[in-house]
């Protein structure tokens, strides 16, 4: 079975690259389309859609780490458009998923600085359909320090994609800190996306895509845990966290969260006091809504809160054609409500006009 990762380098998905069609065409506006576009209107007003979990590639970054990319499978810029379009989707928040926190110094950073430019240029071509998460050299904190400076006042970015660990060196290791002080100083968002959980994966064999099904919301959880319960999240309270896919497992089952050191105090550290319990935290990050059914949806909205869900689809892997649907068809919830989680909250959240 062919994993996300295999995909990536081999690059047998088509629809996966449309962002490196725009570089192949020297980032020139899309020609418009025919088809028409749907205008998503809540209680009689037209609502902004944002996506803020649409994957792209840049081949001349992935040659680099030795990664092979079929030109016959570039999509052009306008076929991304016009799915979009027919989806109801006006804006798509790009990123990259980390495959170089094991390249060395040097080129990690000639990769970025390629990925970086070129997804700014797709965003200029395009300044009303793309907005882009920045990549980071994360195996290095102190280069990614620079380079997300570089990429939020320079180039425009708009925040950064980050995975769900480097390695197995979790986010809550005090040697990330200068990275989430600088993206608390900048004001933007990360985009957390995980990868599996390679430790697993003998497990996670056979049928069910288990190292993604299940491997990747584990990912999430497990970061974000990490992240509250080091008491990062203390430190940086400014920071602004996205999680995709509803944030894994966490907010499924949030409340033992708040049970385990009360449970089992000797096992927990006596050093870190958290300034509040573990599911108040849930209520400062972001999560996308990528979790298939309305009543999921309405659950993660109880436990976080509906201003911290934004629209998220996957793109161009086809788990949810339907996200503007699934937010419109959701129960229990009122048209503000919906408005903000299709794309009122993510224009404030990444300074879209």
């Amino acid at each position: 079975m062919t994993t996300r990762r295999e995909f990536i380098q081999q690059a047998a998905g088509i629809a996966f690259t449309s962002c490196a069609m725009l570089d192949a065409a020297h980032a020139q506006p899309a020609a418009a389309h025919s088809g028409k576009r749907r205008q998503v209107v809540v209680a009689g007003k037209r609502v902004k859609t944002v996506d803020v979990h649409a994957h792209c590639v840049i081949p001349e970054a992935m040659a680099l780490m030795g990664m092979k990319f079929a030109p016959q499978t570039l999509v052009v810029v306008q076929d991304r458009l016009r799915i979009m379009d027919e989806q109801g989707i006006d804006v798509e928040a790009l990123s990259i998923n980390p495959f170089w926190y094991k390249a060395e110094r040097d080129k990690a950073a000639e990769l970025i600085r390629i990925q970086n430019e070129k997804l700014a240029e797709i965003c200029a071509a395009n300044p009303d359909r793309f907005v882009a998460f920045a990549s980071l050299s994360l195996q290095y904190p102190d280069l990614a320090v620079q380079q997300l400076e570089t990429a939020v006042k320079k180039l425009g970015l708009r925040g950064a994609a980050i995975g769900g660990s480097v390695g197995d060196v979790e986010f809550a290791n005090p040697k990330f800190h200068p990275v989430w002080a600088k993206a608390q100083e900048l004001d933007v968002l990360l985009f957390i996306h995980p990868a599996g959980v390679p430790a697993l994966n003998s497990r996670l064999k056979g049928n069910g895509v288990l190292e993604n099904v299940i491997g990747n919301p584990l990912d999430t959880t497990i970061a974000l845990s990490h992240l509250i319960f080091q008491g990062t999240l203390d430190k940086y309270p400014g920071l602004k966290l996205c999680a995709a896919h509803g944030g894994g497992y966490l907010a499924s089952y949030a409340d033992r969260s708040d049970h385990g050191c009360l449970t089992f105090p000797e096992r927990c550290d006596a050093n870190i006091k958290l300034k509040k319990k573990p599911t108040e935290y849930l209520k400062q990050i972001y999560f996308d809504s990528l979790i298939f059914g309305g009543e999921a949806l309405r659950h993660l909205a109880a436990q976080v809160g509906v201003g911290q869900i934004v629209m998220g689809t996957d793109y161009p892997f086809p788990w949810q054609d339907k996200a503007v649907d699934h937010i419109l068809n959701a129960p229990t919830f009122t048209d503000a409500q919906r408005a903000a989680m299709l794309g009122e909250t993510a224009v404030k959240l990444l300074g879209i006009k």
